[in-house]
């Protein structure tokens, strides 16, 4: 498991201000590619946080939460910031956090209207777990003088789009509550960094603040006004979520991905390096091989780490004849694979960090194949062994 800091990216210079505020010694971090982040901790914790920006929209957030992620290896990536409700049970300064997330604008559009075709993507289970027994203590909300009843933590949908709705009697926002009338909120972001957390087998949270109610109020005084303490409650229960996922952490017990967790277990089994290969012993001795029982073998060097992943390339081929993997997730494979050979062959710290973060990318792409994640999953143990 990383021992990165969580990454915590918001769309507006509002949100990030509100999450900055909770941090201490905030240092700037800048990307080689000229994206500054800044690393501090939350006050009164050992809980380090990398903060970015990425602007608005799904496009920018996805880009920015991928050079995250390989910039910081962190533990968890959290989006935070406001969005608007689409139901009013919802109350303005509430906080959603999203248990899934639609791509709304996936649809086909035919001579009898606009059929939905959306992507979706599920929050991590561990994390899920977390943030409810979080709500359910309700003590994380700080005290906003003259209100009385404090914030609440939902959990639902949230629906991810291209453009800001401000409507609810248009035929767009109709057609949002026909086909999404399970989703709590509606914003621009989640979606981009959903799918940057599923390709780099990051666990995502999305969680947001309820500053207006998409009707037609935005930019009026009233939605000024709440815009401040929406952003400041989901800063609040982001900082908290963090602060309590790298507490997990430092004792073994991190929430992780369902894919992740059963990727481990599959890892913990007798293994017999000579013949890379899962083996079960009733009785008797082994010769010739290396047998480890209950751990992962690691790697003794770059050429055996290069070898592996050869190896690898073969399983990639098979379950690509069997029809396990798809034409294109092969492809992409394909091409992560041999980036992280390019880099497994180097000696520097940087070359081991790019093989670890491109076959955790690679971890990502083959989620579907449990017997493919339980291959790479030592593989990834021993390149980080070797950083």
């Amino acid at each position: 498991m990383s021992n990165g800091p969580v990454v915590v990216l918001t769309a507006l210079n509002l949100e990030y201000q509100a999450v900055r505020q909770r941090l201490v010694g905030p240092q700037v971090h800048r990307h080689e590619r000229g994206t500054r982040f800044e690393v501090g901790t939350v006050q009164g914790t050992s809980c380090r946080v990398a903060l970015g920006l990425t602007s608005k929209g799904n496009h920018s957030a996805a880009v920015i939460a991928e050079r995250a992620i390989q910039e910081f290896s962190p533990v968890a990536v959290l989006f935070v910031g406001v969005a608007g409700a689409l139901w009013d049970a919802t109350r303005l300064g509430d906080v959603v956090m999203a248990s899934h997330v639609y791509a709304y604008h996936g649809g086909t559009s035919d001579d009898d209207g606009l059929k939905a075709r959306p992507r979706a993507w599920e929050a991590p289970h561990g994390i899920s777990q977390l943030a409810s027994h979080l709500a359910r203590l309700n003590d994380w909300a700080d005290p906003t003088p003259g209100h009385e009843d404090a914030p609440q933590v939902r959990f639902g949908a949230i629906a991810a789009g291209e453009v800001v709705q401000n409507s609810r009697i248009s035929a767009e926002a109709k057609w949002i509550r026909q086909h999404y009338n399970d989703a709590l909120a509606i914003e621009m972001e989640a979606a981009g960094v959903a799918q940057a957390g599923h390709l780099n087998g990051a666990p995502v949270a999305i969680i947001r603040g309820i500053s207006d109610r998409a009707d037609g109020t935005k930019n009026s005084a009233d939605d000024r006004n709440w815009q401040p303490r929406a952003a400041a409650n989901a800063a609040a229960f982001a900082t908290r979520l963090a602060v309590e996922l790298v507490g997990e952490l430092e004792v073994g017990a991190v929430p992780r991905d369902d894919r992740v967790r059963s990727a481990d277990r599959f890892g913990r089994n007798v293994s017999n390096t000579a013949h890379t290969s899962t083996v079960g012993i009733m009785a008797g001795s082994v010769t010739g091989s290396s047998v480890h029982m209950n751990a992962v073998p690691k790697a003794s060097g770059p050429a055996d780490l290069v070898t592996d992943l050869n190896r690898f390339r073969e399983q990639l081929g098979r379950h690509r004849v069997e029809g396990a993997l798809d034409e294109d997730t092969y492809r992409e494979a394909l091409s992560d694979l041999d980036s992280a050979l390019r880099s497994a062959g180097g000696t520097s710290p940087e070359s081991s960090k790019r093989t670890v973060m491109t076959l955790r990318r690679l971890r990502g792409l083959v989620a579907e194949c449990p017997a493919l994640v339980a291959e790479l999953t030592p593989l990834v143990a021993a390149a980080g062994d070797l950083a």
